[in-house]
């Protein structure tokens, strides 16, 4: 019997009618820097980055739930070294009913022929919808005459902004998710806030997202987030969970 990858759904945030997969956090996103984070795969514990901003939430939550860690590591476990078509054929079975699935709540393409892995998936499943957030942009401009600046028709792309690779954001006119400490910076910038993925899975266009998630102590994005969660805008999260304790 074929070892399954684990798809979740829909958190507070997403639509229940989402499907979604996730890897480990920093360890499987090799395009990150100003939101590079670890949570250790046995403690849990956060590692931030040099260079760090602003602390990956997906991070986080590894940090807070070891079974969300552990899931994450189940499915990476599952998908090293194997071939395309080995990945392929591993994805493929572990779906989801759900229509639509988000590629990584947390983690990333963390290898070019993963992502090509995921492009055959698209492909060979037109009913569905698939979407994914990424710094690994280069991995997507080495197939832009496939995919254009936005992904196709059923596998739809957003560039992660603050990553080791934002030029090519701006050579190939990439589609992308800015994240900002206010709404005033959205406005400013001309930009639309997302606030469940529905820009992210049914357009082309640009946008931003509000900063979620805990965040490193004394840190300019830790006071921006405070002042979003006095007005309600904070997180995703239904209820107010203990925050991480950052060190």
């Amino acid at each position: 019997m074929t070892t399954l990858l684990k798809f979740g759904k829909g958190n507070a945030k997403l639509s229940k009618k989402i499907a979604t997969i996730s890897l480990p956090s920093g360890f499987t996103c090799p395009g990150a820097l100003e939101c590079l984070s670890k949570a250790n795969k046995v403690t849990g514990k956060i590692k931030d980055g040099a260079e760090t901003v602003f602390r990956c939430f997906s991070a986080s939550q590894e940090a807070l739930y070891r079974n969300v860690r552990e899931n994450r590591w189940f499915n990476f476990d599952l998908l090293k070294g194997k071939t395309i078509e080995e990945m392929v054929d591993l994805i493929e079975a572990s779906l989801p009913k759900e229509d639509i699935v988000r590629v990584h709540v947390g983690g990333d393409f963390f290898k070019q022929e993963y992502f090509d892995a995921w492009i055959l998936v698209s492909e060979r499943n037109p009913d569905k919808t698939f979407y994914a957030y990424t710094k690994s942009v280069n991995f997507w401009t080495n197939r832009f005459d496939k995919l254009g600046r936005a992904g196709t028709a059923n596998f739809k792309l957003t560039a992660s902004r603050g990553g080791k690779r934002d030029d090519l954001i701006g050579e190939f006119d990439l589609k992308e998710a800015v994240v900002v400490f206010t709404e005033e910076q959205a406005e400013e910038k001309g930009l639309l806030i997302d606030h469940d993925d529905t820009l992210a899975y049914t357009q082309d266009e640009s946008f931003a997202l509000l900063l979620h998630g805990a965040q490193p102590a004394g840190s300019p994005a830790s006071k921006a987030y405070q002042l979003l969660k006095k007005k309600g805008k904070g997180g995703y999260n239904k209820k107010n969970k203990k925050e991480l304790e950052v060190a």
